[in-house]
C-alpha cells in the first residue's frame, strides 16, 4: 500500500511538471511541444490520480486552475507594496514637461544637446492591474488594484488564467515575490462572447476592459475559466540580495533587466518594448503604435514611459497617487459627430451654470452617450454653437465627454444661436460672471439647485457617507420643502420620510439610523461636506489637522489668515473661499445649527492621534491580551490610520507588541526575540507624541 502510495506520489509530481511546461509554452511562448490530445490524457489522469489521493493535491497543480465552488463575496487585502496608477500626457508637450519635473528632481541641466536619462517604454495594455504574490515560488494570493493600497482577493479567479504560473520557473526560489501585471481580454474572444450574449438576448459588453474587470470580479471561478483572460507582467519586486544560480540571474537593477526576470520567471511580457535615449525616441515610438495598435490582438489606450534604472527611480520618487519616474502617454480620444437635441444648464451646489449639450445618442470609447458639457459661457461663445448644429464629441482622458468643436459647414439657415441664460434656470435669481473667472453663477443662496448639490455633496462616501440617499429621494425632500439645509436632515423622522414615494417603512428606518451614524464621522468629513469652494478631501484634511474645530478654524480665518498660508499647498484662492464661507451669515446659523442637531465639528482624541502620527509607516504592530480602555478593533483602527500595520502573529519583522492583561505566548515569544513590547498606556502616550519626537521614542 505504501508502496503505491509513493508511486502515484512520484507520478503526480511528473505529471505536474510536464503540463505546467507544456502550458508554459503554450500561453506564453505560444510553441507548444506536446499535441493537444496528448495534454488531455495526461491531464485527465492526474485528475484521476487526485480524486482517489486528495492529498496529491498542491498548489501548483494544473487541476487548480478549474476553478472551485463559487464564492460568496470577496475579501479586502492589502498590498504588501502599494499598486499606484499612473499620470497622463495627452501630448508630445506634456511628455516634455515631464521631463523637466524629472531633471529638475534629479538636479540636472537639459540642453538640447543634452540627452536625458534612459527610457523605456512598454505598450499600455487597456485591461485590468493585478497584484500576484508569490511565498517559496508559489501563488497565494491575487488582488485587484483597489485603492492602491487595498485591493479585493480575487485568487481563485487569477489562477483560472493560463499565462499566470502557479509555480515560479526558478530552482533556488525566493522566500517572497510580488509581480504587477495587466489581465486582458483578447479582441477576438470579446467578439465571442459578445456574440453568445447576443444569441442568449444578455446585455453586451461595452469593451474589452469592461468585459475583464466584469470577469475577474465573478463570483463564479468557472465563469471566469471561460471567459479565457490573458496576462502581461511588467513589474517584479523581490529580496534584496537573492540570486539564481542555474539561471545566473539576480535581482534586477533596471526596467529592461526585471521584464527579462519576469520571462525566466514563467510570465508572459509583451514583446513590443523599447529603450530610449531622448525624448524624439520616445515620440517616434508613440507614433509608430498609433497605427500598428490596430493590428494587435489586444487593446492598447497609449504607451508607458518610464526612467530605466531603478536607482534613478528611487531618486525621484513617488506623489500621494503617482510614481513620478513614470507617465502614460495616451493615444488621442476617441471622436464621432452627433446632431444637436438642445442646450440645457445645470446649476451645482457652488451655483456655477453649466451648458450641457444633449444630442443623438452615439457610442464613444466603447459607452453610449446623449449628454455632454460645453463647460462655460466663454467655451459656449468659442464653439459659437447655434441650434441644431452637428457637433464632434470626444471623451476627455476617455471619461467626461465634451464638445470639441461644430462642423459649421452643416449648419442649416435658420440656425439660432445659442448662449447662456440672463437669470438662474432653478430660481430665476440673478447670474454673474465675475471679471477673473470664466464660471457663470446664481448668486442666490436659496437656489433649489445648489441645495440638491450641497445635500448630495454631504451624504457622499468620501463626506458624510450617509447610505439611502439618491438623487430622486433629495429631489422629493427640497421640492416639498422638508429639507431647506443640510442641518435639516437630522431633523427628519420615519413619519415624514414614509409619505414619500418608494420609501417604505423599513427603508426610513435604516435612512435614519444611517443619518444618526453619521453624526460620528471625523471633522475632516464634516469639514469637507460643508461644500466650500476649493476645499477638496485633501485639503479639508489638512485643515482638519491644523484646526481642530470648526470655531478654531473661523477665527483663523478671520483674525490670522497668514497661519493658513503657511499651511504647504494652500493658497490665496482657498484662502479667499474660507473666508468668504465662513463671513456669510447664513453659514454661521448653519455651523449652530450643526451642532444643536449633535454634529461635533471637531476632532475627537483619537483623530487628534491619528493626525499627528503619519509617522507609522512600516511599522508592525502585534496586539495581545485584553485591552481596557480600548478594545483590539479601536487598538487595529488607530495603529492602521496613523500608517502602521497590525499582524495577528510575532515575527523578525515585528516592531512592537501591545501587551494587555493575561497576555500569553506571544509576549514570550517576543521577549525571545527582544521585541519592544508596549502596554496600552504605552500605546496612548506613543502616539500622541509629535513626529519629530517619534525617533527619541
Amino acid at each position: 500500500m505504501k508502496n503505491q502510495s509513493k508511486k502515484d506520489s512520484q507520478r503526480a509530481s511528473e505529471l505536474k511538471k510536464v503540463l505546467n511546461t507544456a502550458n508554459y509554452e503554450y500561453y506564453v511562448l505560444d510553441s507548444p511541444s506536446i499535441e493537444d490530445a496528448v495534454y488531455d490524457q495526461l491531464y485527465r489522469e492526474l485528475l484521476a490520480l487526485e480524486r482517489s489521493n486528495p492529498n496529491l493535491i498542491t498548489l501548483d497543480s494544473p487541476s487548480q486552475r478549474l476553478g472551485g465552488l463559487p464564492a460568496n463575496n470577496f475579501q479586502s487585502v492589502q498590498h504588501k507594496i502599494p499598486l499606484l496608477s499612473l499620470d497622463n500626457a495627452f501630448n508630445f508637450e506634456e511628455l516634455k514637461d515631464w521631463n523637466l519635473r524629472i531633471q529638475k528632481l534629479l538636479e540636472k541641466e537639459l540642453s538640447q544637446e543634452k540627452d536625458m536619462d534612459e527610457m523605456i517604454s512598454e505598450l499600455k495594455i487597456d485591461g485590468n492591474a493585478i497584484a500576484l504574490s508569490y511565498v517559496d515560488g508559489l501563488l497565494i494570493r491575487a488582488a485587484t488594484r483597489g485603492d492602491g493600497l487595498n485591493g479585493e482577493d480575487i485568487t481563485a479567479n487569477v489562477k483560472t488564467i493560463p499565462s499566470i504560473p502557479l509555480a515560479l520557473r526558478f530552482k533556488q526560489q525566493p522566500a517572497w515575490l510580488e509581480v504587477r501585471g495587466e489581465a486582458f481580454l483578447p479582441n477576438k474572444r470579446f467578439e465571442e462572447i459578445n456574440k453568445m450574449r447576443t444569441a442568449n438576448n444578455e446585455p453586451l459588453f461595452a469593451n474589452p476592459r469592461n468585459a475583464c474587470a466584469g470577469t475577474l470580479r465573478q463570483l463564479d471561478p468557472r465563469i471566469v475559466a471561460s471567459r479565457n483572460l490573458d496576462f502581461f507582467a511588467y513589474s517584479i519586486y523581490l529580496p534584496d540580495h537573492w540570486k539564481s544560480k542555474e539561471f545566473n540571474v539576480k535581482k534586477p537593477e533596471n526596467q529592461a533587466e526585471a521584464l527579462e526576470l519576469l520571462k525566466i520567471a514563467g510570465f508572459k511580457v509583451n514583446p513590443n518594448t523599447e529603450i530610449h535615449k531622448n525624448l524624439n525616441s520616445v515620440k517616434r515610438y508613440f507614433d509608430k503604435w498609433e497605427t500598428k495598435r490596430h493590428r494587435l490582438p489586444y487593446a492598447t489606450d497609449g504607451v508607458v514611459v518610464k526612467l530605466n534604472d531603478f536607482k534613478t527611480q528611487d531618486t525621484t520618487g513617488f506623489t500621494q497617487k503617482a510614481p513620478r519616474w513614470a507617465i502614460a502617454m495616451k493615444y488621442p480620444a476617441e471622436e464621432a459627430p452627433s446632431k444637436l437635441l438642445k442646450l440645457s444648464y445645470q446649476v451645482g451646489r457652488t451655483g456655477a451654470v453649466t451648458p450641457v449639450a444633449e444630442f443623438e445618442p452615439i457610442t464613444l470609447a466603447g459607452t453610449t452617450v446623449s449628454r455632454a458639457t460645453v463647460h462655460n459661457a466663454n467655451r459656449l461663445a468659442k464653439l459659437d454653437l447655434h441650434s441644431e448644429d452637428t457637433i464632434i464629441v470626444k471623451k476627455a482622458g476617455e471619461i467626461i465627454p465634451e464638445v470639441v468643436r461644430v462642423l459649421t459647414e452643416l449648419r442649416t439657415n435658420n440656425a439660432k444661436p445659442l448662449s447662456l441664460p440672463k437669470r438662474c434656470p432653478e430660481c430665476d435669481g440673478d447670474l454673474v460672471q465675475e471679471n477673473n473667472e470664466a464660471i457663470t453663477k446664481c448668486i442666490n443662496e436659496k437656489c433649489p439647485a445648489q441645495l440638491r448639490g450641497l445635500l448630495r455633496h454631504w451624504v457622499n462616501k468620501k463626506s458624510m457617507d450617509i447610505d439611502g440617499f439618491g438623487s430622486k429621494l433629495i429631489e422629493q425632500l427640497v421640492e416639498k420643502n422638508l429639507v431647506t439645509s443640510i442641518a435639516s436632515l437630522y431633523k427628519l423622522d420615519e413619519k415624514t420620510l414614509t409619505k414619500l414615494s418608494r420609501m417604505g417603512q423599513r427603508s426610513a428606518e435604516k435612512l435614519i439610523l444611517a443619518i444618526e451614524n453619521s453624526k460620528q464621522q471625523p471633522w475632516y468629513r464634516q469639514l469637507y461636506g460643508l461644500g466650500i469652494l476649493h476645499v477638496g478631501e485633501s485639503n479639508a484634511k489638512v485643515l482638519a489637522k491644523e484646526f481642530r474645530s470648526a470655531s478654531k478654524l473661523a477665527t483663523v480665518v478671520n483674525e490670522s489668515p497668514e497661519l493658513i498660508r503657511q499651511i504647504h499647498g494652500i493658497g490665496n484662492e482657498i484662502i479667499d473661499s474660507l473666508q468668504n464661507w465662513f463671513t456669510s451669515k447664513e453659514n454661521q446659523q448653519l455651523l449652530v445649527e450643526l451642532m444643536d442637531v449633535g454634529l461635533s465639528l471637531k476632532a475627537t482624541e483619537s483623530e487628534h492621534i491619528i493626525a499627528y502620527n503619519q509617522h507609522l509607516d512600516k511599522k508592525n504592530f502585534v496586539l495581545t491580551g485584553t485591552m481596557t480602555s480600548l478594545n483590539r478593533n479601536e487598538a487595529t483602527k488607530i495603529i492602521e490610520e496613523a500608517g502602521g500595520k497590525v499582524s495577528s502573529s510575532i515575527s523578525s519583522n515585528t516592531h512592537y507588541l501591545i501587551a494587555g492583561k493575561k497576555a500569553g505566548s506571544k509576549l514570550k515569544k517576543a521577549k525571545e526575540l527582544k521585541i519592544k513590547i508596549l502596554t496600552e498606556e504605552d500605546l496612548l502616550n506613543f502616539l500622541k507624541q509629535e513626529p519629530d519626537l517619534y525617533g527619541k521614542t
